[in-house]
């Protein structure tokens, strides 16, 4: 069975202001090319369709088109939703959708009801796990902690239970959007982190034969069984290095897994550029970025005058300025925001505690704040889905 796997659309999302409708329209084009083209017989979409929970009329509307072109191929597909979906719309129309061929799977409880589709060696169970998060789907999933590990560990048993229960030689394929230890993420992911952690073991998956994984924005490979899509388009500078592609796999009579690479179309390369603004204007070696979208980094020790106006007669498609002075790091004006780099909220809140106190927590004081990070996190979640 032939696997067209993708994931992280997030249609209706703009890059630095730029809007991505058109490179996101091309997309699905080229997605609906290669599932003709690749004689495809199965698309799998591992969540985050859409930017938000309440996307634009315009992003539904190029949805609307994506499910209508693909059902009209008459190949199979099936949908979860993902962290910035909301399940509940997204889900709507679902039962009949899935009389076209469109299964989406939105709903945490559902998650061992398989989408059975077959081939000349037998049947294949899709099971999709939508984007669980914990505080919503302890109670469903009755799991001992409530942590991505916890609830997702317990969805992997009911997909398990029910695979057990059907004939020995079929074949499974799990969706999944979660941030799986060993990934590496981009800055345009959306932070899931609880109780300090936000990733887990590849292991919870075990004892299925493919796994199709959404959430994190570069392509990769955790292990031959375990992989991300990526996004098929960039939404962060930090992607500047992605090869933006969507995976084609093979899934063999035995469960052997063999998988290549589609590539996507991109509407302008990225680059992120660094030095003082003199030389950036100057150095025939960035001659190649000028039809590339640039983050320009000025290291120059005083701003100079008009940097994004001077950029631009350069590079027409600059996009983003920052500026980090080259000085020592003990210099007082090394920024707040360099300073706060890669560090992660609870880091942040304990190095404020330990500043105003004069000492760091204590054990007792980072579970605290550890919780009410966690609190906050999931009252976002909730809104999400209200909305």
């Amino acid at each position: 069975m032939r696997i067209l796997h993708t994931s992280d659309w997030h249609l209706g999302r703009s890059f630095h202001r730029v809007s991505m409708a058109d490179a996101q329209a091309a997309f699905v084009t080229h997605l609906v090319e290669a599932v003709r083209e690749h004689r495809v017989d199965v698309v799998v979409v591992a969540g985050d369709l859409y930017d938000r929970a309440v996307p634009s009329l315009s992003a539904v509307e190029l949805f609307d088109d994506a499910l209508h072109r693909l059902a009209g191929l008459d190949v199979p597909t099936v949908m979860i939703s993902g962290n910035h979906d909301s399940a509940r719309r997204l889900g709507v129309g679902a039962g009949l959708m899935g009389r076209a061929g469109i299964h989406l799977r939105t709903a945490p409880a559902a998650c061992a009801d398989p989408v059975i589709l077959g081939d000349a060696h037998g049947d294949v169970a899709f099971y999709g796990l939508p984007y669980l998060e914990p505080a919503l789907v302890k109670d469903e999933f009755s799991a001992a902690k409530a942590d991505h590990e916890g609830v997702l560990g317990a969805a992997m048993d009911r997909v398990r239970a029910d695979l057990a229960a059907r004939p020995a030689d079929t074949r499974s394929v799990v969706l999944a959007h979660a941030f799986v230890t060993g990934g590496e993420p981009s800055d345009s992911e959306r932070d899931i982190t609880v109780g300090g952690v936000a990733s887990v073991p590849a292991a919870v998956f075990a004892g299925v034969d493919y796994v199709a994984l959404g959430h994190l924005h570069g392509s990769q490979t955790i292990s031959e069984r375990v992989r991300y899509s990526g996004s098929p388009l960039p939404y962060s500078f930090s992607e500047s290095g992605h090869r933006k592609t969507m995976w084609l796999v093979d899934l063999g009579p035995g469960g052997e897994i063999e998988a290549t690479r589609i590539d996507c179309p991109v509407p302008r390369a990225l680059a992120r550029i660094a030095g003082p603004l003199e030389e950036l204007l100057a150095d025939p070696e960035l001659t190649r970025h000028e039809n590339s979208w640039v983050e320009a980094t000025l290291t120059d020790p005083v701003r100079p005058p008009e940097p994004m106006a001077r950029l631009s007669a350069r590079f027409p498609y600059a996009l983003s300025l920052v500026f980090a002075p080259d000085r020592a790091a003990d210099d007082p004006l090394v920024s707040y925001a360099q300073r706060l780099r890669d560090r992660t909220d609870q880091q942040i809140a304990e190095d404020f505690v330990g500043h105003v106190r004069g000492a760091d927590p204590d054990g007792e004081e980072r579970a605290v704040l550890r919780a009410a990070l966690d609190h906050v996190r999931a009252a976002d979640a909730r809104d999400e889905v209200a909305r």
